[in-house]
């Protein structure tokens, strides 16, 4: 849902609005609500954080995180799961971990919902990799695909079931097949 204001916001004022759930993106000066989670997408979501952080987290060498709102390039986003190496995590000045992620995650990840614009989705996908992002996966549930994109590179489509899946280089132990990701569907 896109909510044009008869004046543009400016980033800095959208920031200063709200949280609402589910989340509002900032995208060319119009404030764009993104879809309520599903089934599908949530079990993707719940499985594919703890699947990442287990192989990452241990050695300090990145940190995936749900629903984190990354401000860049002008754009105020949601990624469904943002990855980000561990000593580009922003902290505050007691070293803990900050609230504002003004940065590109190095690996964005989105979960297509049903009546979720595919376009809005590659849209933010391309603007991550335009800002430094590694790698974006957009999974499609309902067809069980996989489309992955990276800078300067062809979109890579994956869909068959025993077709490994590319990661990002520093999260090269995370060993998952298509059927491995679909499979969480199943209850």
């Amino acid at each position: 849902m896109v909510q044009a204001p008869s004046n543009k916001l400016t980033l800095e004022e959208f920031l200063k609005l709200p949280e609402t759930k589910p989340a509002n993106e900032y995208i060319d000066g119009q404030i764009i609500q993104k879809p309520m989670p599903q089934g599908k997408h949530s079990r993707i979501q719940g499985e594919l954080v703890p699947a990442i952080n287990v192989v990452v987290k241990p050695k300090k060498i990145a940190c995936a995180f749900p629903e984190l709102r990354c401000t860049f390039g002008d754009r105020s986003i949601v990624p469904d799961i943002a990855v980000f190496v561990w000593n580009r995590i922003p902290r505050d000045e007691n070293g803990e971990i900050a609230n504002v992620f003004s940065l590109a995650p190095d690996w964005t990840i989105e979960i297509l919902s049903p009546d979720q614009s595919h376009t809005k989705v590659t849209k933010n996908i391309l603007h991550c990799l335009k800002h430094g992002t590694q790698m974006g996966w957009l999974i499609d549930p309902e067809e069980k695909t996989l489309f992955v994109y990276r800078p300067k590179q062809e979109v890579e489509v994956f869909d068959r079931p025993d077709e490994l899946l590319p990661v990002p280089s520093f999260v090269s132990e995370l060993n998952l097949t298509v059927n491995d990701l679909f499979s969480w569907l199943l209850l």
